[in-house]
Order: structure tokens, then sequence, then C-alpha cells
């Protein structure tokens, strides 16, 4: 077994336009630089701020759908947690980044999944999930889906601009932020959605902190054409596990097309007895 941090092992698992610095080779070694961010999420407001040395300094505007809790869990409990990550494999993933899943096989393209090996989340996540339901933004997120992805700035890992899929996964994610400090940007659908309003309070961006969870709803609704959080590699300075928790779509919840088939996978995952897939 290779624990994340040491030897890389056969190379990346990039695709198509994906890559990173270990299908790029050396000589890419460096991202070219890229502008900063407008805004800067603030968490006790719900506002998006514009940044202080930004031609948006002194503006704000809503931001719905975005939930940040800091110091969710204790550095003990943080610690205790990616020891127990790094007793499994992890497998090379896109964009520099590794992996590991527990959740059914899914074919999103031809929309078909099999339950297959998978056999519930892992122990260590069932005390994440109660802490969760305790959250009063999260009532009903019976989380289905685990990924864990691990990244350093060495590989140049990073998230590129996507989408999730709706045909399976809800409106609803949970990240769980661990090891170091990151930012994430994420996109409005258009700039119709945008209402700007001046206000005097101005904040300088904030990252993540390690133990914080994030829960999103605002930019993978069906239909819209925004994108899910993008993460650049400049912003990897240390080793960075991030833990993201997904719920099932109403189609395959109470009353949906394939409730049965939902209500199989919700039981296997909430039974807490998984291994990576």
């Amino acid at each position: 077994m290779e624990a994340a941090g040491g030897g890389e092992g056969p190379g990346c698992g990039c695709k198509g336009i994906r890559s990173c610095l270990l299908c790029e080779g050396p000589a890419q070694a460096a991202p070219p630089p890229q502008g900063e961010d407008n805004f800067t999420y603030c968490p006790a407001t719900g506002l998006a701020k514009g940044n202080e040395h930004s031609e948006f300094a002194g503006w704000a505007f809503p931001f719905p759908g975005v939930f940040l809790a800091e110091e969710f869990i204790s550095q003990d409990e943080e610690s205790e947690i990616v020891e127990l990550m790094d007793q499994d494999d992890w497998k090379p993933s896109q964009s520099g980044r590794k992996k590991q899943d527990y959740g059914p096989k899914v074919n999103f393209k031809k929309q078909r999944l099999k339950a297959g090996s998978f056999t519930g989340l892992p122990s260590f996540s069932k005390k994440l999930v109660a802490q969760m339901k305790a959250c009063s933004v999260l009532g009903g997120f019976f989380p289905v889906e685990q990924c864990n992805l691990d990244y350093l700035p060495e590989r140049g890992s990073a998230i590129d601009p996507h989408f999730d899929d709706w045909w399976l996964w809800g409106e609803r994610l949970v990240s769980l932020n661990l090891l170091s400090q990151t930012v994430l940007s994420m996109s409005c659908d258009s700039e119709d959605s945008i209402q700007l309003f001046p206000t005097r309070s101005q904040e300088n961006r904030e990252p993540s902190p390690p133990g914080s969870p994030r829960q999103t709803s605002a930019c993978r609704n069906p239909g819209e054409e925004g994108n899910d959080c993008v993460l650049s590699p400049r912003h990897i300075q240390h080793r960075r596990v991030c833990v993201t928790f997904r719920e099932l779509s109403a189609e395959f919840s109470a009353g949906g097309k394939h409730e049965e088939l939902g209500k199989e996978l919700l039981e296997r995952a909430l039974s807490f007895q998984g291994r990576p897939v």
C-alpha cells in the first residue's frame, strides 16, 4: 500500500482535457499566474463582499445556498481521520489528485448504476454524519456517497470547472476540508442573478480553515449555467484532504422513479461498514 505523500506510483489519472504536473512534465511545473477573485464570501453575513484591492471594493451581493462552519472537528479528530484514511490505498485521479470512493458504480452518461461492491460509508464517518444532522441547514441530509480526495502541490492538484451530475445526486453536497487552509472559487450562473449594493464593510479574503465543512447547493441546480467549486493549484501550498458527501436526487428518494434502489443504497451507506471501492 502506498500512503499519500509518498512516491507517486505509475502516474496520474488525467483524462481528456484534464492535466497535472505529473503528465505535463517539469517544463510546465509552474502554472501561469491568474488574477484574484473579485469577491470573498463572508460566512457571518452570507454576502459575497468585494475584495479590498479590486474594482468592487465596498460592494456586496447575497450568495445563497452556501454554508460554512468553522472548527467543525478538533485537530485531534482531524489527525485521527487522516491516519485512518492512509491505512487504505489512494487511487490516482484526475487533475493531480488521489481518491478513495465509497459509493455505487455509476455510468452517468448512460444513467446506469450498480450497488456492486459498495458496502457503505467508512466507520469513522458515523460521527461526522451525526454532527452534520445537528446543523439546522442540513435537515434531511442523508449521505449516500463519500469521496475522499488527496491534494499535493508537487502533483499540481486542482479542481477544474465542472458540473456535478444531477440525475443521481441531489442539490446539496457537504465537503470537509482537512490538514491545510484553502480557497475555493465559485461562480454564479449569470450576471442577471447578481444584485450588487454598496456596503461600508470590506473584508479580506479568508481561506477555509482545516476542520471546516462547506455545504452548498447554489451552483448545481439542474439547468443552471454555473460551475461548482474550482480550486486552483496555486492555492495548494501543503497537503490537503477533502471529504465530500453527496445525497440522492429526488428520482432516487421517496416517491421517485427509483425509490427502491435509492432506499437500498442509503441502507448500505448508513451501515458504516464500508471499504473504498
